[in-house]
């Protein structure tokens, strides 16, 4: 299968043409940018500039960039004004954070990329109607500013009550906005369990999120290399060969001091995932 890599792994750290390159030396083919302002400023002018000029000369392709969770630089610590959201039902509330969604878009306008990743809601939200209402407005704006710029937008499955896989699907059905998934692994560990939401959600996935975690707690693991992980990997790999072609495995991780050297312990996870589908 396809590989990428999402930069969520160094999500703390500022996003260099280093740190880039450090992928590509990896044999990465493949990114997804986070957008997190301490890590790509989508604001920075200069910084998105550096970006566009080093994606241009190299081989490694910018697949899809993580829509922002918060406009601050602190993971939203500095207070609930720092959430995004597209389910705030409060128009006047809503716009500025669908404006903010923008002008991550816009960086298509210089690195070209396919997807822009996109929540319903936040973790443990509760399921509400008029939060679907909302985010359909709010979806049915971005979609075309996305478009407009080769972009597709994918819904991902995330811990709440509004992005199981079986809300997703509802919300499609309800809003018929004809929209696609990525498939996250940890995320439906801890929901309905991986094969369920693989079974829901398959005919929309066009892009994953792989990582494991206890099934309690959303922690981003390496697979195989990090204690407390609870995915079958066996079983996780024949459900992701069934559509092989409609995605690529996207490692979304959490930086662990333990693993003094992430890339390769990336590449490892790579080679056992395969390998796994390999004793089939």
């Amino acid at each position: 299968m396809n590989h990428a890599l999402s930069t969520h792994l160094f999500v703390n750290h500022r996003l260099t043409t280093a740190l880039l390159s450090r992928i590509e030396q990896a044999g990465i083919p493949a990114v997804e940018i986070f957008c997190a302002r301490q890590h790509l400023n989508y604001h920075s002018k200069a910084q998105v500039a550096e970006l566009g000029h080093w994606f241009r000369d190299s081989e490694i392709k910018l697949h899809s960039l993580h829509s922002p969770m918060y406009t601050d630089e602190i993971w939203g610590r500095s207070g609930p004004h720092a959430v995004i959201t597209i389910t705030e039902p409060v128009k006047t509330k809503r716009l500025p954070m669908v404006d903010e969604i923008k002008r991550a878009l816009e960086i298509a306008e210089v690195v070209p990329f396919k997807y822009l990743i996109q929540h319903i809601g936040v973790g443990g939200e509760e399921f509400d109607l008029r939060k679907f209402d909302a985010a359909f407005s709010a979806l049915e704006e971005l979609s075309l500013f996305a478009r407009q710029r080769g972009v597709e937008i994918l819904l991902e499955n995330i811990p709440n009550q509004l992005s199981s896989a079986e809300r997703l699907l509802q919300f499609i059905e309800m809003t018929h906005i004809g929209l696609n998934f990525v498939f996250d692994t940890g995320h439906a560990n801890m929901n309905e369990g991986v094969e369920t939401a693989f079974n829901l959600m398959k005919g929309r996935i066009r892009s994953t999120h792989i990582h494991d975690n206890n099934g309690h707690d959303d922690i981003h693991l390496f697979p195989f290399l990090s204690e407390g992980g609870t995915i079958d990997w066996k079983k996780a790999m024949q459900l992701l060969r069934s559509r092989q072609d409609q995605y690529p495995l996207l490692l979304e991780l959490k930086e662990r001091p333990e693993l003094a050297n992430p890339l390769e312990s990336v590449k490892e996870i790579f080679r056992r995932l395969e390998e796994q589908e390999a004793e089939q």
